[in-house]
C-alpha cells in the first residue's frame, strides 16, 4: 500500500477504515464526500467532490458501506484502489484477496478463499475454507460462512447471519440479520428468518 490514501466517502463506515489506516500507519491524504455539509470526519477535514479531481495516480479507498455505489464510482474512477487488511483479522496467505476491498478487525479468512474487488469483511466475520465472494458484496459484522459458500456479486450477508456448507448465493441478495441460509439462495432475494426464506425478490436491484 501507498504512504497515503484518498478516501472516498465520509460515512460511519469510512470512520472505521480510518481507523484501521491509524493502525497500519497509513496516512489519509484526502477525503472526498458527496455532501456539501460534510466538513471533517474524525478530525480530518472532507473536500466537496466538485472541489476535486481524481487523477490516474492517485491511491484511492471507496470508504462507503453501499455495495452499489461502491460498484458506480469503481466502474468510474480511472485511479489505483488500495485493499485494507485490519492487524487484528486473521487472513491466509493461502486466500486472495482482490483490490478495494477492506478487512475489519476480528475477522477469519481461512485457506483458499477468494474475495473479489470492493468487498466488505466487517467487524469479526468468518469466512471459512474454498469460499467465493464476488465483487461489491459486504459480510457484515459476526456473519459467519462455511466451507465453500459461494456469494454472488454485490450481496450482502446480514450481521450475525449465518450459512451451512457448500451454498450458493445468488447476485444482489439482502440476507436478514440473524438469518440461517440452509438452502440455495437466487438472485435478487431478500431473505429472513431460521431457516431462512425467499420473502420477495428486490427488482430495483436489477441491473
Amino acid at each position: 500500500m501507498e504512504n497515503s490514501v484518498i478516501l472516498y466517502g465520509a460515512s460511519g463506515h469510512c470512520k472505521v477504515i480510518i481507523d484501521i489506516l491509524e493502525c497500519l500507519q497509513v496516512g489519509i491524504q484526502t477525503i472526498v464526500d458527496d455532501n456539501p455539509i460534510t466538513s471533517s470526519i474524525m478530525e480530518n477535514s472532507v473536500v466537496h467532490t466538485s472541489n476535486f479531481s481524481f487523477t490516474s495516480s492517485d491511491s484511492v479507498i471507496l470508504s462507503i458501506g453501499n455495495n452499489k455505489i461502491r460498484k458506480k464510482l469503481s466502474e468510474q474512477l480511472k485511479v489505483t484502489f488500495e485493499k485494507v487488511i485490519h492487524p487484528n483479522a486473521t487472513v491466509s496467505k493461502h486466500s486472495k484477496i482482490e483490490e478495494g476491498t477492506v478487512i475489519m478487525a476480528g475477522a477469519i479468512v481461512n485457506p483458499h478463499v477468494e474475495i473479489g474487488k470492493h468487498c466488505i469483511i466487517n467487524s469479526g466475520a468468518i469466512i471459512e475454507h474454498d469460499c467465493i465472494i464476488e465483487d461489491y458484496s459486504h459480510i457484515c459484522p459476526n456473519a459467519s460462512l462455511a466451507g465453500g459458500v459461494l456469494i454472488g456479486e454485490g450481496s450482502q450477508v446480514g450481521i450475525g447471519a449465518t450459512i451451512i456448507q457448500g451454498i450458493t448465493i445468488g447476485k444482489w441478495v439482502v440476507i436478514g440479520a440473524g438469518t440461517v441460509i440452509i438452502n440455495n439462495v437466487p438472485d435478487y432475494s431478500i431473505v429472513v428468518g431460521n431457516p431462512g426464506k425467499v420473502i420477495k425478490l428486490n427488482q430495483n436491484e436489477h441491473h
